[in-house]
This record gives structure tokens, sequence and C-alpha cells, in this order.
């Protein structure tokens, strides 16, 4: 990017408050014309609240918007369309049973004495496209065709309507490779006719390959602007995670303890995966071993758990659970066959509000047995009151409705639910997010202690610390693939930082267990 380029957006010390919570504090964000500006961190760092304050989803509490030199309060999205600001999200937001070429034209439509010339719009709809080197009827319907060209179609509709900023959040997400190229050569046509683009991905390959710069968010504040000539993966990923690589902690004594993987493992996956969400995986999980699951956001991770357990459909590759095939079908399938999960959002998927403690606590039990075969008063009480005591939920009170507990008690009672049906495997993902000190040590304890008994866990934290802590094993994903696996009492936290940003570690090889293969050897 040249240095002549001028601002075309300028957000100066932006701060959102929710309640409880301050989503953006003192944010400066300058995007420039003519550059792609991609804005990185890790969930929760901000960039949504950033990108809606930008678009005139959410107010902003203190700081200024400037566009293209005027300064702007947007109250509702058509106050940041009408400055020229327009965004395209991965779910494609436009009218699915028109036409592409009304969805294109949509507003400004050709008219002749009062009436639309629906010759005339489609006409100039198919130029618009061109323009963008799309090619496709303008009259058949949105619907039909692939989310790749229904985003296309969504930007050349922003450009009908003279776009300065183009905002495009997650575009890649659901696209292959083929789809990604079609609309990059779109992006750097944009940015060459003087478009400001700010890009959001998960995909650190996509970033490098599209991206002129770059700004780094975390935890609701500016770590910094950065060329994307100046700062190479590995420092991007220890910004993001908020540790610089020489004050990562090293291993606890649980990454330590030895593993018999001569047997037959308690979990197999060959070849697993969903088209557009993952890549095929192989995994082996043994005996009272915690494999951690480790990548940037979007890398994955949570793609995979939810294969594993069920909760996701895989559309290739198999699953032995015990040496016997199973079928994961859906999570009851899974947890009849020994595989409990704890999803990564506890309030959409994990905690019943309305619910007691004691009733979320019993939910997997009578879930495997069925409704016909309810829990009695006496053993619904036995349970309950080993669990709250052996996690230590506060208040210990099983008839205090869950939605009332801290976000730590809510995942101590998660924890319970699952650990209550007596699982062979426990999937747990980012079961410490968004909770104190006190209750994520007592969770990570108490997880190393089952796994010493012989229980299996699959492990993921977006805190890499976290992972090296407790697991023996961890399974490295990029970009929706495993590029490798790495033995945890081997390798440091500045060598699994580097393993993730690069595929491949500063320090001699990781041991990598004989029984499972590596895909090392596949890395580009």
């Amino acid at each position: 990017m040249t240095p002549e380029r001028s601002a075309v957006v300028e957000m100066s010390g932006i701060t959102i408050q929710f309640p409880g919570v301050k989503a953006l504090d003192d944010v400066d964000f300058t995007l420039r014309a003519g550059e792609v500006h991609s804005l990185m961190g890790e969930n929760g760092a901000g960039k949504s609240t950033l990108i809606k304050a930008l678009t005139g989803v959410y107010g902003i509490d203190a700081g200024s918007i400037r566009v293209a030199g005027e300064e702007r309060q947007f109250r509702t999205t058509a106050d940041a369309q009408a400055a020229g600001v327009a965004t395209v999200y991965q779910e494609v937001n436009l009218c699915q049973n028109l036409t592409v070429g009304e969805n294109v034209m949509l507003g400004a439509e050709i008219r002749r004495a009062g009436m639309v010339d629906w010759k005339a719009t489609h006409a100039a709809a198919a130029t618009y496209l061109a323009e963008l080197g799309v090619h496709i009827d303008t009259r058949s319907i949105l619907a039909s065709h692939s989310i790749a060209v229904q985003q296309l179609v969504a930007i050349t509709r922003a450009m009908v309507v003279d776009t300065k900023v183009l905002v495009l959040d997650e575009p890649t997400s659901s696209l292959d490779r083929g789809e990604v190229e079609q609309l990059f050569s779109v992006i750097r046509d944009l940015r060459d006719r003087g478009v400001a683009i700010l890009f959001v991905s998960h995909f650190l390959d996509q970033i490098y390959e599209i991206s002129d710069r770059l700004t780094v968010l975390r935890n609701g504040t500016l770590v910094g602007e950065y060329a994307i000539t100046e700062l190479g993966r590995e420092q991007l990923v220890a910004k993001m995670i908020g540790r610089e690589l020489g004050e990562l902690e090293s291993l606890s004594a649980s990454a330590e303890r030895p593993i018999d993987r001569t047997g037959t493992p308690v979990l197999r996956a060959s070849g697993l995966g969903r088209k557009n969400a993952l890549e095929p995986v192989d995994l082996e999980v043994f005996g009272g071993e915690i494999v951690g699951l480790a990548g940037l956001l979007g890398s994955g991770r949570t793609e995979l758990a939810r294969l594993l357990a069920g909760a996701d459909r895989p559309d290739q590759g198999s699953v032995d659970v015990g040496g016997t095939a199973s079928r994961t079908g859906s999570p009851r399938h899974a947890l009849d066959r020994g595989i409990a999960f704890s999803s990564e959002d506890r309030r959409a998927e994990g905690i019943v509000g309305d619910l007691t403690v004691a009733e979320n606590i019993v939910l997997g039990i009578q879930a495997r047995r069925g409704a016909m075969r309810r829990i009695s008063a006496a053993e619904k009480q036995a349970v309950v009151d080993e669990y709250i005591t052996a996690l230590g939920v506060r208040p210990a009170d099983p008839n205090a409705l869950i939605r009332n507990l801290s976000g730590g008690n809510q995942q101590k009672v998660l924890l319970a639910r699952w650990l209550a049906t007596a699982p062979e495997l426990l999937i747990l993902d980012e079961p410490t997010r968004g909770i104190d000190v006190g209750a994520k040590a007592d969770i990570q304890r108490k997880v190393a202690e089952l796994a010493e008994k012989g229980l299996s866990v699959v492990f993921i934290s977006s805190e890499l610390e976290e992972v090296l802590r407790i697991a023996q094993r961890v399974a490295v994903l990029r970009d929706r693939r495993k590029i490798g696996e790495l033995a945890t009492r081997d390798v440091d936290l500045d060598a699994l930082v580097t393993y993730i940003a690069e595929g491949q570690s500063q320090q001699a090889a990781p041991t990598v267990p004989e029984t499972v293969s590596s895909d090392r050897e596949k890395i580009a």
C-alpha cells in the first residue's frame, strides 16, 4: 500500500459498553482507499462489535467515526449505507426468492414513466456483474446459485450504490478453494478501483494472501496496526492470544503422565470430514489420555469435536469406539456408545436456564435411559449431591435455577451432567471460557484427576497454555485441516505457537506416538 492513499474511515477512541462488560475500550481504527485491511483477534476480542459500530448496528458510547473526511453518527444501518458503507456477511442477506437481477438492482431499478423497465434493469444488472467477472443469467432465482455466487451478487449490489467501504465478514467460511480464488479476484479488482475493503477471516493463509494491512484486537482493546509484510504469522498469533513468546508458560505435571498406546484406542476417527467444514482427519484417543485440539478460532477445532460427538453428521470417514465401528449420527447415538460432549456455547447448547441445578445434572442420565425409565427421587438426590460436592458447585443448592449461577458454576454443572452418564470419552469444547481463575483451576484439576482414573478426554481451549498444561498430546488444526500432532512433553508454548502459525516448530521435531500418523509431510 502506498503512503499517499487517503483515509476513508477514521474511527477514534471507540468505546462501547454493555451491561457488565466493556466490549470496546478506546479503540482506534483507520481504513484507507484501495487497500484490503484485515481485522484480527480471537473470540471476544471485539471484532464484531467494531464492525457493528461502523455499519450502524450499534451506537457508540464514546469516540468518533469519520467517513471520507466527514464525521458521522450512525444510528441505523441505513445511515451507514447512505455514507457508502456496505457489508457482505457469511450468511448472505439477500432475497432468495427474487432473481439475480432483482437482487443486484434492488432499490436502483431503472424506471420509465413511473414503471420499472425490467428489460433495462436486467441489462444493467448483467453489466454490473460482468464488471466483476460474473457471467450468469440475471433472470435466474438467487437461491438456485451457490453461496459463492450469492456473495458475488451481494458485492455487485454494493457497487451499484457507489460503495466507498466494503466490509466482508467471514466471506470464505463456506467456500471451497476455487470459489475463494474467484472471490479474491473480485476483491483485488475492487481494491484496484480504490474501494476500501475490511476483511474478516480466521484463515491465516487467506489473511496473508489478500491483505495489505491488519489490525489486531484483544479483549476489546487495540493491540496494534501493522503492514502485512511487517508482521510474521508467529508474531500475529502471539499478539492475538495475548502472550509474547518469551513469556509463555511451561508444561505442568499432567502432560508428563505416560499413556499406554499399545492396545485398542477408546476412539479412532479415520478420514472423518464434512464438506466446507473440515477436511478428512485421522485421530486416536487412548484410555486415560487427554488429547488437546489446538488452533486459532476457525481452524476446525469445534467442527472436529462436533463430528466426533455426533452433533454434526460427517459426509466421509468413520469412527470406531473401542475397536467397533460406531454410529455417531446424533448426540444420543454417541452417548449410547459412551461419548459425552460439552459444547462451547453453554447457553444455547448446554444449560437449560429455567431448570434447577439438579434437573440440569440428571438430564444426561435421563436422555440415555429414555423417557419411559424415569430416575427415582433417591437416585437423583444421590447423583446430584455427589457431583455438587465433587465439583464444588456454589451455591450448593440443588434447587437453585441454573441461570442464576455464575458462568464458572454453570460450567461445573454441565461437567457434572456428563460425568454422571459414566462416559468412556468426554469431549470438552472451551470448558473454561469466560469463567474466573478459581473455577478454571477447579475444572482443570478435575479433568486431570478423571483422566488419571482412566477417562479419555478431548480438550479444546483457545488458551494454548491450558491445553499444554493438562494434555499429553495435541492435534494441531489450521484452516479446517489437521496439520500434525505434537507430544506435549516435548513441546513448549513457543513451539506450539510457531507450529500453529507456520506448520513447524523451532525446536527439535516433537515426538508423535507411533500409533498416531502425522500429517507434517502434507504441509505445503
